[in-house]
């Protein structure tokens, strides 16, 4: 198996980040979250980190091309691992970007992995979630419940439901990420890269159906 290159998407709640992290660490790949990136690159001062942080105060979304340079720069310091791109590209105006960047840097994209998971269940698990206002940490009703009803198990305080987890901003929320969503998934699958998983069972069950499409780690 060469280097890979991966991109992942998913609608909130259908464990995209879950199975980012398991398939970075299996598969030796850089684990590109643009949303890290941009943290990273402000905290550590960088000419575009600084230059990305003047249109965050500002409240403005940072340009593209910013976010390119910093994928572009991971990508040459790390030329001996493959990578997945985690929250990025989000249209096909980023996504028709990121190929060029990639032509320009020898790199490939070998699977765009669609994890695909019924909007009523992806209600069901993001409006059954509760944070902790204290510590921060998160559960769900249903599939990891605290072990005292209510209550954190890391510092006990009480445990609260996200204005955007409700029923109905949920629904609102995947309505936007369907529409905006569906032009990329016609364009990746235009170029034959689209994956679609089932991505319902437990972790494992999901895991097992990407490690399907890529073939097992080393082979």
């Amino acid at each position: 198996m060469g280097l890979l290159g991966l991109i992942l998407l998913g609608a909130p709640g259908s464990g995209k980040g879950t199975q980012a992290v398991r398939l970075a660490e299996s598969y030796g790949l850089q684990h590109l979250s643009t949303g890290d990136l941009l943290r990273d690159e402000v905290r550590r001062g960088t000419p575009l980190g600084a230059e990305a942080k003047d249109y965050m105060d500002a409240g403005q979304l940072v340009p593209d091309a910013l976010i390119l340079g910093m994928v572009r720069l991971r990508l040459e310091a790390g030329r001996e691992k493959g990578f997945l791109l985690d929250g990025f590209p989000r249209t096909v105006a980023q996504a028709e970007a990121l190929d060029g960047m990639l032509a320009a840097v020898g790199r490939r994209l070998d699977h765009v992995l669609f994890l695909d998971v019924p909007e009523d269940e992806l209600v069901t698990r993001l409006a059954l979630r509760r944070s902790c206002p204290g510590c921060g940490r998160v559960y769900h009703l249903k599939a990891s419940p605290p072990k005292a009803e209510g209550r954190c198990d890391g510092c006990g305080q009480e445990l609260i439901q996200r204005p955007d987890d409700t029923e109905s901003v949920v629904r609102d929320r995947l309505k936007v990420y369907a529409s905006s969503t569906q032009p990329l998934v016609d364009y990746y699958e235009a170029r034959k890269l689209l994956r679609h998983v089932v991505a319902l069972g437990d972790i494992n069950a999901i895991q097992a159906q990407l490690r399907v499409i890529l073939g097992e780690p080393g082979a």
